[in-house]
């Protein structure tokens, strides 16, 4: 999708510090970083939300790498959050379906 953020930061035509990449995933970092460590995790192919997504394998594939970014950065022994913003109401703000990984800080209950 051509006016889709993540989408064109997917395809490289939008500059991102990216962390890992795998066959259909991206993570990259957050430029607007909520805590020490905040990465995005994406699908390359545009999925406006979790509210849309249909794709079991694609989920557990997302959570599984959101895992493996957050032991690669050195924020799994010690604790991180992952979370799906859905929806206006949900704090969804691109469209486009992602994962925040959040680490290096402890993380406070309930959130926002």
């Amino acid at each position: 999708m051509t006016d889709c953020l993540f989408c064109r930061i997917a395809a490289g035509e939008i500059p991102a510090t990216i962390v890992r990449r795998s066959g259909r995933l991206l993570a990259f970092r957050d430029i607007n970083p909520q805590a020490p460590t905040h990465v995005l995790v994406i699908p390359t192919e545009h999925l406006r939300s979790l509210d849309a997504a249909k794709d079991g394998a694609l989920l557990g594939e997302m959570l599984l790498f959101a895992r493996d970014t957050a032991r690669e950065l050195g924020i799994a022994e010690r604790g991180y959050r992952v979370v799906a913003n859905t929806n206006a109401d949900g704090g969804q703000t691109v469209d486009h379906l992602h994962l925040h990984v959040l680490g290096g800080r402890a993380m406070r209950w309930p959130p926002g």
